[in-house]
């Protein structure tokens, strides 16, 4: 029992720094300015339709919640940190979007079996810390013959690529938590489904990002906009020496993905793993 309390005790507190570091800078701003085009992408895929209940998981400020609304579905937003959801409720009004903001733990949707047509997550439920868990929960509140979409970073990508970069510099994970961007592998997303799944399709896309002047430009904004990369630096804002490594860190990620010209912008591409999936009936068919 006292362990199981510790258990409890130590999973909380994971919650709770989850929660603080999304409300860290301006994650509603990265979401619209940087990587607004996933959402609309991600409904596309889905074949969201008007009158569907759509759950979207991890949903941050909307980026999939709000044109899966737009495009007449009855949907449900659900997030751990409510400054998001708030953000969300304010880009929802501004665009005429009428939806519920919902806050939900991915590992424990407070939802029943079964309630919906269509689940979503766009590059959300990949930061669940516990893969199987979430992956078990996206099912279950998907009715038989629903669909899961799923859009996430791949490891080798842009992002995928910039959290291992800030690994080094970031605070040991506790025991059993699993990198995000495992989401953006294939054949992990395939076993985390198993069974309870049909019809999978997996698309590798990439999305252009040529918004940053420089390398320095993208590094300032993540580093004050974006919750993990600004996590990571208060980890090492004690060392110099570790904050000019992390500054460093950063800039070459940035060189080593820039295909623009010469003299121009920089322009990268940021590759995500796009999945759709049909809910088995109940005798796995």
């Amino acid at each position: 029992m006292i362990g199981g309390v510790d258990a409890a005790g130590a999973g909380q507190a994971l919650k709770d720094k989850h929660r603080a570091m999304w409300a860290l800078g301006d994650y509603p701003a990265v979401a619209a300015e940087v990587v607004g085009g996933l959402g609309p992408a991600l409904v596309a895929a889905a074949g969201v339709r008007p009158d569907e209940r759509v759950l979207d998981v991890a949903a941050g400020s909307g980026n999939a919640a709000i044109p899966a609304a737009l495009a007449g579905a009855r949907v449900v937003a659900s997030d751990l940190t409510p400054q998001l959801l708030d953000a969300g409720r304010r880009a929802a009004a501004e665009q005429g979007a009428d939806l519920d903001w919902q806050e939900a733990d991915a590992e424990a949707l407070p939802f029943a079996d079964d309630s919906f047509d269509a689940v979503l997550s766009c590059v959300g439920v990949m930061f669940a810390p516990h893969h199987q868990v979430a992956a078990d929960e996206l099912v279950r509140v998907c009715r038989p013959g629903g669909r899961i979409a799923l859009l996430s970073w791949t490891p080798t990508g842009f992002i995928g690529q910039m959290f291992a970069a800030m690994r080094p510099f970031a605070p040991t994970p506790p025991p059993g938590v699993q990198p995000p961007p495992l989401w953006g592998d294939e054949e992990h997303v395939r076993a985390l489904l198993g069974h309870a799944v049909t019809d999978v399709e997996v698309q590798r896309r990439t999305l252009a990002v040529d918004r940053f002047a420089t390398p320095e430009e993208f590094r300032d904004y993540f580093a004050s906009r974006y919750g993990p990369t600004i996590a990571v630096y208060r980890a090492v804002a004690d060392d110099p020496a570790r904050v000019a490594a992390l500054d460093a860190a950063l800039l070459d990620l940035v060189r080593r993905f820039d295909t623009g010209p010469a003299g121009w912008p920089t322009r990268t591409e940021w590759e995500y793993l796009l999945v759709t999936a049909r809910v088995a009936g109940p005798q796995g068919s």
